[in-house]
């Protein structure tokens, strides 16, 4: 395996806060990398160290030679420009390439990144579409390796899935942050975690996020038991201590510098164990009222287009509906809808009396830039009520991990993660019955995300969650509700079902929504049912890996002939072999889809 680069002693602080001390690292050809790690631990600034745009205060990084380092930020915003000129501009005077060649590799890569139409200008795009472009600009000077830092905040569910397919199946190396513990899952096959619970700040591991948890649990199992080793060592040398007379032997001498050392070891393990998370625990208002809000029948439109009609969703306590579909599909309207913000064209909806609703604002427009962090977590004075008990507001920010040194930094200096534990902090000293969370996931680090999912789970009363994190919604939603499907809003168990509609395989209109359980029992009777193969899905079956075979060899053919239409610069048939290479493609993951449902409805029947 060849490795590409490798860090050495890297450390770095942003004035009195360390972000990580003498870390060690190396990139191989090949690596899949998934980066984590808590909030403030350096995610962001490790990446721009790899790519050379920041400096480590110590260490050195130590490329291979001629290396080529591509670095997607989080966010880009784009002029007024075509998507074709964006990557025109993004070529260097070091990029001896003629201009009809660089027309011609930026249509192949557009083309291979799924742009339709490269005149569009770039400042038009959805959130999704940038973030192709922003990885277009680094492809197009074919990177050894690619860091993409939180690459997943902001996509829709297509465009997370998107950018799965593409990593997973290109050849460069890269790391992505992300807090997306399905998307690790599905596209990492080494994790680092930066984290100071560690003796070298870093863990490593070979494979998957789910392999990572279970080597990560056992490395913390294994520190807590050398504590309480070092613990009972150190209590018999100050024993020894106590009772032995001051004495003047070399040996004695040694054993007293050896306790030093043991309790100074016993102090560092006892602080990596200390694992911090915040404290997150929703107070509600404990009403008793089975019907909180009473949706029926309700349609809106924006702008001149229907984002939905004919809605209709009963909550009560312990209800936990999340809101899914793609971007523009009209998730916040409805959920502005539930809170009264606005009013529906057509149905209506009814409220039970004096229903406190507590609503969390993804773009959290609530938080003044200017304002401290003290008065954003306590308005009025240096106390907040929570749960009938006054506390001290720095005691209150302890409870989401802000020490007292920056209570007086105002909210704009604070990172995304931070203003969300803000936004989180001033919504649990609201009791509530009814909770509308509009992506309270972004920019939260895992573990307080975890701590989110347990505080949910626990809330008796209703709640409406727009997330784009397929962990927290499998975990949390009792019903999904999905937008974005013409004349259709389906009412389903769970995210899995808003796939299967998606794909096209369960399109009952108007579905009741039904508990997990329910639907389990529902889809083994379905199973039980239907296990035996038709004379002509056999035949189909038999058939189906000739058909795999003559797709695969046509698609090679096609990318055959698009390297030949690109040597020759022809760029009308380059196109049209692109189109050719997208059709064949779709029939061909329809092709697999369909072979993998009679194959597992035949080991059924068998």
């Amino acid at each position: 395996m060849t490795l590409l680069l490798n860090c050495n002693s890297l450390s770095k602080a942003f004035g009195s806060r360390q972000l990580f001390t003498n870390i060690a690292l190396g990139i191989n050809q090949g690596d899949k990398i998934g980066l984590i790690g808590p909030n403030g631990s350096g995610k962001s600034t490790l990446l721009k160290i790899l790519s050379g745009k920041e400096s480590p205060d110590t260490g050195t990084v130590s490329p291979r030679k001629s290396l080529r380092i591509g670095y997607v930020p989080q966010s880009s915003e784009y002029p007024e420009i075509s998507v074709e000129d964006v990557l025109l501009q993004s070529y260097d005077d070091h990029d001896n390439i003629p201009v009809h060649e660089r027309h011609t590799q930026i249509r192949i890569l557009l083309s291979k990144l799924g742009f339709k139409d490269i005149s569009q200008f770039a400042n038009t795009l959805s959130g999704g579409w940038k973030k192709r472009l922003d990885i277009a600009k680094e492809l197009i000077h074919a990177p050894d390796i690619l860091l993409l830092d939180e690459p997943t905040n902001h996509l829709d569910f297509e465009g997370i899935l998107w950018l799965e397919k593409f990593l997973r199946n290109e050849s460069v190396a890269f790391v992505v942050t992300s807090h997306d513990r399905y998307f690790l899952q599905n596209v990492a096959t080494r994790m680092f975690e930066l984290n100071p619970t560690y003796p070298q700040g870093i863990f490593t591991n070979d494979g998957g996020y789910l392999d990572f948890i279970e080597k990560r649990t056992e490395f913390f199992e294994h520190q807590l038991q050398t504590e309480k080793s070092l613990s009972s060592q150190v209590r018999g040398e100050i024993d020894w201590l106590r009772k032995s007379p001051k004495a003047r032997t070399t040996k004695a001498q040694a054993r007293v510098q050896g306790a030093e050392r043991l309790i100074q070891e016993l102090s560092e393990v006892r602080s990596r164990n200390k694992q911090q998370t915040a404290k997150i625990d929703f107070e509600s208002s404990d009403r008793q009222t089975r019907k909180l809000l009473t949706i029926k029948n309700v349609s809106k439109t924006l702008y001149g287009r229907l984002l939905f009609s004919g809605v209709e969703i009963n909550f009560s306590p312990g209800m936990r509906l999340g809101i899914v579909g793609p971007n523009g599909s009209g998730k916040t309207t409805l959920l502005k809808l539930f809170a009264g913000e606005i009013t529906p064209d057509m149905g209506t909806i009814k409220y039970a009396d004096d229903l406190k609703i507590v609503y969390f604002d993804q773009h959290r427009q609530l938080l003044d830039p200017e304002e401290t962090l003290r008065r954003a977590l306590s308005p009025n004075s240096d106390t907040v009520l929570y749960r009938g008990q006054n506390i001290h507001v720095n005691s209150w920010a302890k409870r989401f991990l802000f020490s007292p040194d920056r209570m007086d930094l105002p909210v704009k200096q604070l990172s995304g993660g931070e203003k969300a534990r803000i936004g989180i902090a001033r919504l649990m000293l609201q009791p509530a019955d009814l909770l509308l969370l509009d992506e309270p996931t972004n920019d939260l680090d895992i573990p307080t995300l975890e701590t989110l999912e347990e505080s949910l789970s626990e809330f008796p009363g209703a709640i409406a969650l727009i997330t784009h994190d397929r962990a927290l919604l499998d975990k949390i939603a009792t019903t999904v509700i999905g937008l974005g499907i013409p004349d259709h809003v389906p009412l389903l168990a769970d995210y899995r079902q808003w796939e299967d509609v998606l794909a096209g395989r369960s399109l009952k209109s108007k579905e009741s929504p039904v508990r997990k359980e329910e639907a389990k029992t529902q889809v083994a009777s379905n199973v039980k049912s239907s296990t035996q193969l038709s004379y002509k899905e056999k035949r189909e079956l038999e058939q189906m890996e000739a058909s795999i075979l003559s797709l695969e060899q046509q698609i090679a053919k096609l990318e055959s002939m698009m390297h030949d239409h690109s040597a020759s610069n022809n760029l009308t048939e380059l196109q049209e072999v692109c189109v050719q290479i997208d059709t064949a493609q779709k029939n061909l993951d329809k092709l697999f889809h369909r072979w993998q449902e009679l194959d597992t409805k035949k080991g059924q029947t068998s």
